[in-house]
């Protein structure tokens, strides 16, 4: 029931930045969170960062820490995750991800989106 739409993956030179955008629709609860993970070829999905409903808590991977920033749309329930000193290893296709729950006696239940790709190379 929960729809995510990403955008704003494409090719970029080492050292450029990228800026990603993530859209959710559908029946969001209350408790929720937002991520962004990235799946590189032969690698298993990494998470990249995450940030809580109202924005106060946020969280980075040690490989982007410095470097992305994750963040609130200025729309209700989107996130951004602007990428700066982008290396030829942040290359891979990066995932919106959203969690969300009934309450604080139930299970985390995770939506994906389709993916974006993001590709460094000079």
């Amino acid at each position: 029931q929960v729809q995510l739409v990403e955008s704003g993956g494409g090719l970029v030179q080492p050292g450029g930045s990228l800026r990603l955008s993530c859209a959710a629709s559908g029946s969001i609860f209350d408790l929720y969170y937002m991520a962004w993970y990235r799946q590189a070829p032969g690698k298993q999905r990494e998470r990249v960062a995450y940030i809580t409903r109202g924005g106060g808590t946020t969280h980075y991977a040690e490989s982007v820490k410095g470097r992305f920033t994750i963040s609130t749309g200025s729309a209700k329930r989107t996130v951004d995750l602007q990428m700066n000193s982008l290396k030829t290893e942040d290359t891979a296709v990066y995932y919106c991800n959203l969690g969300q729950r009934r309450s604080l006696a139930d299970d985390w239940r995770d939506y994906w989106g389709q993916g974006t790709q993001v590709t460094v190379s000079s």
